[in-house]
């Protein structure tokens, strides 16, 4: 995506995404995907990191987020009443099979080596050596203006860099060189926090206006108590 911004995701919606990129590579003949098969790819217990647990409202949920931030599409099927959804990456980056399937698996599974990334890419994308990942990573960081991935700081005790998806935003790297954990927010956590805290101001905000209206109805009453 030369020269644009494209909004952060919060992890249901990188799990969907993920899913749906991965669905597309590894199973074209099931691909675009009905809800019952992406509820079915989301809870997988292999491939996945973490393992969840994700009903239907869920997924519809991070799938109407995902419609409305360009990620997805709904495909209506001609005499089928059954939607099915794809991804929109080709359309959004423009990434080729190689680097969709990186990021396939960063979205997946997380922060991952260059070893880690090359095996479980396998399936969409066979890199020769751990050295053509890597070159893949930078040659992709370097052709768009908004990083895809980062390179994180080795963290205390590990003897291998890792890379991270950047779809949900920036990584403390300051945190993980120290051994801490990195103090991320959720977009979606964010959004529902910024929801309570408005409609806590609008509680407190009725709570004042009915005691305003109380005072002045009180007063009210007492004005035409002196002319009884």
């Amino acid at each position: 995506m030369e020269n644009e911004e494209y909004p952060l995701l919060s992890t249901n919606e990188v799990r969907v995404l993920g899913c749906l990129m991965e669905k597309a590579a590894t199973t074209p003949d099931a691909y675009p995907l009905t809800l019952n098969n992406l509820v079915l790819a989301c809870n997988q217990k292999t491939n996945r990191d973490p393992v969840v647990e994700f009903d239907e409202d869920t997924i519809i949920e991070a799938i109407d987020d995902l419609r409305k931030k360009g990620f997805v599409f709904r495909v209506d099927v001609a005499g089928s009443r059954v939607a099915k959804y794809r991804h929109n990456i080709d359309e959004l980056l423009g990434l080729s099979r190689a680097s969709k399937a990186l990021l396939t698996v960063l979205l997946l599974r997380g922060a991952q080596t260059l070893g880690e990334l090359r095996t479980r890419s396998e399936r969409m994308h066979s890199f020769v050596t751990t050295e053509s990942v890597e070159e893949e990573l930078v040659e992709v960081a370097e052709e768009i203006d908004r990083p895809l991935w980062v390179k994180l700081p080795r963290a205390p005790g590990k003897k291998e860099e890792r890379y991270q998806h950047l779809l949900s935003g920036e990584p403390d790297l300051e945190a993980i060189e120290h051994g801490t954990p990195p103090a991320t927010i959720d977009p979606a956590t964010a959004k529902l926090a910024a929801r309570d805290e408005r409609i806590q101001n609008l509680e407190t905000e009725v709570e004042s206006l009915k005691e305003e209206l109380k005072s002045l109805k009180d007063a009210f009453d007492a004005f035409k108590q002196e002319f009884m």
